[in-house]
């Protein structure tokens, strides 16, 4: 946002807060037009393309209409995701995740540290100093770029071990998501030390009736949502977070990614991808639940950026066959797995795809089942990609603005088109103001 502009955002806020946020005045509820609760909610990597997807690979084919999703509800407006100009126009998660914690643009690599490598004020810091609540609850290790931003500061992600040591300080009242490996024994001492419970089995996780709490699911990410149907574990994460937030009366911020959109997209994974955005629509609508239920609480979704190009048919054909995806019954990485230690291989993969393999697919798979897990999986893919008309420009990030999706008082706030950091100043302004001391 540049300096010209920020007196206009401003007064734009200032007129949106001074009237309520609900239209009707004679309705039985009247929301707030300031929000007592913020939660924050990213679809890592999620552009355009995967909720365009989604909707289709939702569609009841019995129906002759296609039927809106949760995302097509609460869409309200775009966002341009690019970095710092050090960086040029495709940013990366940490970038990104610092724009959104921050409102300040850095170089792709930054976690809310400016491009002189200063620390920034962070919007769940700065809730934190107000007396709010806060937490975050996601697929990927807890100290992966996106929550990283929000809780710390390092000049590069790849610090992992730094970014774990340095949620000590942070305060935070709940961490929910994946990273055992980043968290040793003597730290989580140190963690116990300062009254967070640790919990390492998600079965634990209904034992936990207080914050503050340290819950490490996994090694590094969470299992594919697509291997686990029925654990929503994003969904159960984000809704033991309110739980444990919402005790507070002066109000909480929330941070919910569903990062692992991402990670799918980075390999050009279309079913896992599928897999992936169905659980993070799953925690949409839970918050969408406490929305209603306490009409004090806003709720902003938005992408960091758009992974991997993908695209709804391809090659010159008019189609998409996201039906074929509704069958697959396990992650590429886990079908891959056991195409390569099973005997029937074959009749196994066929089974797991839904559908009946060609002999050109066959010999296509033997070969890269002789090459190894990795050639394998990525063969999969391709097979997956050819049946089903989709395709992908590339196994990174691109340029592409993303959705922004929102419900809640001051929701009006993220209508249209806005910069990345543009939300997260929303976001700031919308925080209370701090008490003046008595004289």
């Amino acid at each position: 946002m540049s300096f010209t502009k920020a007196p206009l955002l401003l007064l734009g806020i200032s007129l949106l807060l001074s009237t309520p946020a609900w239209a009707d005045e004679t309705g039985p509820t009247k929301a707030p037009s300031r929000p007592k609760n913020i939660v924050i909610m990213i679809g890592d990597g999620m552009g355009p393309s995967y909720t365009s997807a989604y909707r289709y690979y939702k569609d009841n084919p019995d129906t002759e209409e296609v039927e809106q999703t949760v995302f097509d509800r609460l869409l309200v407006g775009m966002a341009s995701t690019y970095p710092a100009s050090v960086s040029g126009y495709v940013t990366d998660s940490a970038a990104a995740a610092t724009a959104l914690a921050t409102g300040v643009k850095s170089y792709n690599g930054a976690i809310s540290v400016d491009t002189q490598k200063q620390p920034l004020p962070t919007i769940l810091e700065k809730a934190k100093s107000l007396g709010l609540s806060t937490g975050v609850a996601v697929t990927s290790q807890i100290n992966h770029a996106t929550p990283a931003a929000f809780l710390a500061h390092n000049e590069s992600r790849k610090n992992y071990d730094a970014l774990a040591l340095s949620y000590l300080e942070t305060n935070a009242d709940v961490f929910l998501g994946g990273g055992q490996k980043y968290f040793p024994p003597a730290l989580l001492e140190q963690f116990k030390a300062k009254g967070y419970q640790h919990i390492s089995r998600f079965e634990d996780l209904a034992s936990i009736t207080q914050p503050k709490v340290l819950g490490l699911f996994a090694e590094v990410q969470l299992p594919w949502a697509i291997d686990e149907k029925d654990a929503k574990k994003l969904s159960t994460l984000t809704q033991k977070a309110l739980s444990l937030l919402s005790q507070n009366d002066q109000g909480f911020v929330l941070l919910v990614e569903g990062s692992l959109i991402d990670w799918a997209g980075h390999n050009n994974d279309i079913a896992t991808a599928m897999g992936e955005m169905d659980e993070f629509s799953n925690a949409i609508e839970v918050v969408e639940q406490f929305v209603r239920e306490h009409p004090d609480t806003l709720m902003v979704i938005t992408a960091d950026h758009n992974t991997g190009g993908l695209s709804i048919g391809v090659d010159g054909n008019y189609n998409w066959n996201p039906e074929i995806l509704r069958n697959i019954s396990a992650s590429t990485d886990t079908l891959a797995l056991a195409a390569i230690s099973g005997e029937q291989w074959q009749a196994d993969l066929a089974r797991g795809l839904g559908f009946e393999l060609s002999e050109e697919e066959v010999a296509k798979l033997n070969v890269a089942r002789m090459q190894g897990l990795e050639t394998m999986a990525v063969a999969i893919r391709h097979l997956i990609d050819k049946r089903t008309d989709t395709g992908w420009t590339t196994d990174g990030h691109t340029g592409t603005d993303v959705q922004v999706f929102a419900a809640g008082p001051a929701s009006e706030l993220f209508n249209g088109h806005q910069d990345n950091t543009d939300i997260a100043n929303k976001i700031f302004s919308l925080l209370p103001k701090p008490k003046k001391p008595k004289s």
